[in-house]
């Protein structure tokens, strides 16, 4: 696959100090997890390390190009078990910006495909994260600002649950009826069909970090009174659906992830008791592993950010829905990542900025472990001689 176990010999014969250097508390008779492979329903990561979903806000019309493929296939080539696209619109007023990436159509395949395809002849496994922006949506990218966009500008009309903006400079999104709810449903397991056709072999659903699906989970985004609205089974239905077409869309052994946010850090939002009941429910429906995160409703939110902020809440869904589940935030360290799998808080581990700073993260990890690195066979010439 064009990983294969080949080794620096400087690099092996310094490994077996580095597990004692960076602080890790593993005898001889602990393996690693980060480096245990993981099946879920027919795929096999070969590790537990995945790239999180990061928007580059650099499509035009949706379409990948060169710089998604240098930008995912590095982190492929540096060895993540699974690379995962960014958060990528079902439909165009479903875009955060319109620098985001999209599969509303078959003319999006074949860029994705490409990337896929590379990914893949790493020995990483490509993954898709499928979104819809709702009220957050026709925005400039972060590094201009994130204002949202005229008309003038190109930008659309905002839909969410309920006519409520996300922040006093935000632009008011109308109420969703019964057609957009229909749309979205169609148009999440059209996008998931496009994304197995482009050879991604894991799906993941974005309903977290404010976007549309959150917006109707959370009571604080959702004031509807029809049947999306009001009680827990109500604001959770649009979510289930989406679900519930997504698996049936899919072939049986492709795995199936959605993202949440497990709590608003809001009162009276939603929070960690409704997610581990979601949690349970998206088990019965044919969702595989839930990836925990948390916040993005609220510009304004008080979030107390530290190192493992959110592995708590992964911890808890996992032990309350007796599903696996993903950790992310703040993820930084490779004796970190570690005790996050050893103390079963998690089965995977979503590194994001990490891995923007550090493509090779995977690598120093390997040697920290005082495991033999996976390198790519075309970089074995920098091996650098043993001395005599």
């Amino acid at each position: 696959m064009g990983i294969i176990g080949g080794f620096f010999p400087n690099i092996v014969e310094s490994a077996s100090t580095a597990k004692v250097a960076s602080g890790l508390a593993f005898d001889a008779m602990t393996a690693s997890l980060l480096f245990t492979p993981l099946e879920l329903r027919g795929t096999t990561l070969p590790n537990r390390i995945v790239m999180s979903p990061m928007c580059q806000y650099s499509a035009r019309d949706g379409m990948a190009d060169d710089w998604h493929l240098v930008h995912l296939g590095s982190r492929a080539v540096g060895g993540a078990g699974s690379v995962m696209v960014e958060a990528t619109a079902v439909a165009p007023d479903g875009r955060i910006s319109p620098g985001c990436l999209g599969l509303w159509s078959e003319q999006h395949i074949a860029p994705l495909a490409r990337i896929a395809r590379f990914i893949e002849q790493q020995g990483a496994v490509p993954a898709i994260q499928l979104a819809h922006a709702g009220r957050k949506g026709s925005c400039r990218p972060s590094w201009a600002g994130a204002a949202a966009l005229s008309q003038d500008e190109g930008g659309w009309p905002l839909v969410s649950a309920s006519a409520i903006a996300f922040s006093a400079k935000s632009p008011l999104p109308r109420a969703a009826d019964a057609d957009d709810i229909a749309l979205w449903v169609g148009a999440f397991a059209a996008a998931a069909r496009r994304a197995v056709d482009a050879g991604f072999r894991i799906i993941e659903i974005h309903a977290a970090h404010g976007y549309l699906i959150h917006q109707f989970l959370s009571p604080l985004a959702n004031r509807r009174d029809d049947a999306y609205g009001g009680s827990f089974e109500n604001r959770t239905r649009l979510l289930r659906r989406i679900v519930f077409a997504v698996r049936h869309a899919l072939p049986v052994d492709v795995p199936l992830l959605v993202r949440i946010s497990a709590t608003d850090w809001a009162p009276n939002g939603w929070d960690l008791t409704q997610s581990a009941l979601l949690a349970a429910a998206l088990k019965r429906d044919g969702v595989d592993l839930i990836d925990v995160s948390s916040g993005g409703l609220l510009p304004d939110a008080a979030i107390a950010v530290s190192p493992s902020y959110q592995v708590p809440l992964s911890r808890h869904i996992r032990c309350a829905a007796r599903m696996p589940t993903g950790a992310v935030g703040l993820i930084t360290e490779t004796a970190q990542a570690e005790a996050i799998l050893q103390e079963r808080s998690a089965d995977l581990v979503f590194l994001g900025r990490e891995l923007l700073r550090e493509p090779y993260w995977p690598v120093k990890a390997q040697i920290e472990l005082g495991l033999v690195p996976r390198v790519p066979v075309q970089y074995l010439a920098s091996r650098r001689p043993r001395a005599s």
